[in-house]
């Protein structure tokens, strides 16, 4: 999706006369929401299903979400399988995704980077991703990737994944905001909330939020890569719901963001924008940088010309989480 519309962020108090304008497509939104999810389970899996999901439209950290929930499985001795929408890719499915041959113009770039620490499953058709799973066993726990407004599967667990610094945004439903669903609906069906920002962020969202399930902070972590960023020039790159985040993380590791280019979620690299970002960053003596989830989506020449900064999920107090998996995963 394109950058979203600065009017999003604005407080709920005053969300701005563009939000107030759409507000009535925002309830139609809010309408279609809640009849969809009102719609019963197609199938219910013998295995337990846990779902992963956000109320806004854009990157909350769902990804690095998901790797966590299947660290946190795998450790219990359990086989996690995740099934995905696989957004971006051409494939209807369902196909079990294969790192070695897929791309992700095939099966979208978060599956394809999921794809190396889990099976991973990519289904237009949720229902029938499922039953494809069950029939091919082998697995022992489906964590679902971005259904959270979709009925299709029954589920266990179900987590909402939110940007601590921006929150649920002024509060409108699409387009007048940021939400699928208004807030109080949505967290309704929701058994967990995990706030993923810098510890401030973090204790400011959960001031400001009186939520009626548990909530829990995360921060993203950078991984060692064996790069000294301390005063490296860097031109950075990315295609994620906050690109800002990103470039924050970089300055934060001490690297000299000389340029950074926000792109679209889940854009395109054409050869023809990798060769502008490849003569700037030689123009400018630096060295391009970008996500894990964007380089996924390069090919394997320019990527050999690309850093990717890998990140992953720590829990401030994973109690609440590991709590909430006990009982599901126990059952």
């Amino acid at each position: 999706m394109a950058q979203a519309p600065a009017f999003w962020n604005n407080p709920p108090d005053a969300p701005g006369w563009q939000a107030r304008l759409l507000s009535p497509l925002g309830w139609i939104t809010a309408a279609a929401t809640a009849r969809r999810v009102a719609k019963p389970a197609q199938v219910r899996p013998a295995m337990p299903v846990i779902c992963v999901g956000n109320l806004t439209a854009g990157g909350a950290g769902k990804t690095p979400t998901v790797m966590a929930l299947v660290d946190r499985i795998a450790a219990r001795g359990l086989r996690p399988v995740v099934l995905s929408r696989g957004y971006g890719g051409s494939l209807q499915g369902p196909v079990r995704v294969d790192e070695r041959t897929h791309k992700s113009d095939e099966v979208g770039d978060e599956p394809l980077l999921l794809s190396a620490v889990a099976p991973v499953w990519v289904a237009r058709d949720r229902a029938e991703g499922a039953r494809a799973i069950e029939a091919a066993g082998e697995v022992d726990v489906l964590v679902l990737d971005d259904g959270f407004q979709n009925p299709a599967i029954a589920k266990d667990l179900s987590i909402v994944v939110v940007d601590a610094g921006v929150g649920f945004g002024n509060g409108r439903c699409l387009p007048a905001g940021p939400l699928r669903e208004p807030v109080q609906a949505g967290l309704k069906r929701a058994d967990l909330v995990i706030a993923i920002g810098p510890a401030e962020a973090q204790a400011d969202f959960m001031v400001r939020r009186d939520l009626p399930v548990p909530c829990i902070g995360a921060e993203l972590t950078p991984l060692p890569t064996g790069m000294e960023w301390e005063g490296t020039r860097v031109l950075a790159f990315a295609g994620i719901g906050r690109p800002e985040k990103f470039f924050d993380t970089l300055r934060v590791l001490g690297a000299d963001v000389v340029q950074a280019v926000p792109l679209s979620d889940h854009q395109a690299l054409p050869p023809q924008l990798v060769a502008r970002l490849k003569a700037d960053a030689r123009r400018l003596g630096a060295q391009l940088v970008t996500t894990e989830k964007d380089a996924i989506r390069l090919n394997a020449e320019d990527r050999r010309d690309v850093l990717a900064l890998p990140v992953r999920l720590s829990f401030a107090d994973p109690a609440p989480l590991d709590a909430a998996l006990d009982r599901v995963l126990s059952a």
